[in-house]
């Protein structure tokens, strides 16, 4: 029987976040209305009349990534979308395929069986940590979001602390992803005037990366609830992997507008962070996007955040101010920016101001 839970503030903080049940706690409890502590104010709320549904981001075939053409499409829709969807990338489907059935096997495991990632509980809270929402501690109102974040530091690590349920096809597909990251970085940084992606220049573009398992529980009110609020990531780049439900909606062109990513069976979807913002100097663009939660139907996406070194500086390339372009970012330790970005809730694009000069 699914555990029964009062809604009022403190009880629903200490079921939600403290015991470990979640937002899908609270859905299997057989709760109907999203509780207050969900309740975005109207300003926040998503706002589907601005959403404009001939506008899509670009769609492309990495079967020749080394083809000039493909470089130019990946360059120009991390210019002037900061996402696009790549197709025939090398991850294999069944990769794929069984990586998604393994996040819905973790979050149908018992409450007991997830409790022990908590953060009080987990073998090592820096390599896995089940939470919720964003940013609990920090945000006055809460996202209607379950999720494990998982660091990827080596195959030896992720085989002794991840759970063992996901672990075998968790780092399958890290091994698979992360040439494909490689890859992209490598044509991005191309662009840059920086000829290759040696080991010392990995350490503050990729040192550090992270697998998320997120799981949206299905919403009995999504029009007054926020799968995740706007914000822009805060990596070098982000590779998401989603189901086929929908519900990732990144800004548009035109401002305040929003364009939906329709799931493409296999496609990944790579999207521009602030670091690579910083660092091409603004020539690359990191883009505010949300997710809408769904009435009927549980959603889950599994986005790779490949980020610099918790000790990295980043600014601006010198191969990008090489003819005298003024820097427009100063030089932050990514630390520093990474511990910003989760000391409140999100905020649209606002902690990229923290690193403007």
């Amino acid at each position: 029987m699914s555990p029964t839970v009062n809604t009022n503030s403190s009880n629903i903080i200490d079921f939600v976040v403290k015991q470990g049940n979640g937002v899908k706690g609270l859905v299997d409890s057989g709760l109907e209305v999203v509780p207050k502590q969900y309740i975005q104010p109207v300003e926040a709320r998503f706002d589907a009349s601005k959403v404009v549904p001939e506008e899509s981001i670009p769609i492309i075939d990495f079967t020749n990534w080394d083809d000039p053409d493909v470089a130019e499409s990946i360059t120009n829709a991390a210019s002037k979308w900061g996402f696009f969807q790549i197709v025939n990338h090398g991850v294999p489907l069944k990769v794929i395929e069984d990586m998604k059935a393994v996040v819905h096997s973790f979050f149908e495991l018992p409450v007991e069986e997830k409790r022990k990632y908590l953060k009080e509980n987990s073998p090592s809270e820096t390599v896995v940590r089940l939470a919720t929402s964003f940013s609990s501690e920090a945000e006055a109102i809460l996202e209607w979001k379950d999720f494990v974040t998982l660091r990827y530091a080596s195959e030896d690590e992720a085989n002794t602390f991840w759970p063992p349920i996901i672990k075998n096809q968790a780092v399958e597909y890290m091994k698979k992803s992360e040439v494909v990251i490689k890859k992209l970085l490598g044509v991005l940084l191309k662009k840059l005037n920086v000829k290759e992606i040696n080991k010392k220049l990995e350490y503050p573009l990729m040192g550090s990366m992270r697998l998320n398992l997120n799981y949206y529980p299905r919403c009995p009110n999504p029009e007054v609830a926020a799968g995740v609020g706007r914000h822009s990531d805060v990596s070098t780049i982000t590779v998401l992997l989603q189901d086929e439900i929908g519900g990732l909606y990144v800004r548009g062109i035109e401002n305040d507008t929003w364009v939906h990513v329709p799931p493409i069976d296999g496609a990944l979807v790579i999207n521009i962070g602030d670091v690579l913002e910083i660092i091409s100097n603004g020539r690359y663009k990191s883009i505010e996007h949300q997710v809408v939660a769904n009435r009927n139907k549980s959603r889950i996406s599994i986005p790779i955040f490949v980020n610099p070194a918790s000790d990295a500086v980043i600014g601006p390339l010198p191969q990008v101010l090489e003819n005298g372009e003024e820097a427009k970012y100063k030089q932050v330790v990514y630390s520093d920016y990474f511990e910003y970005f989760f000391s409140k809730a999100h905020d649209g694009k606002k902690t990229i101001d923290y690193a403007m000069i």
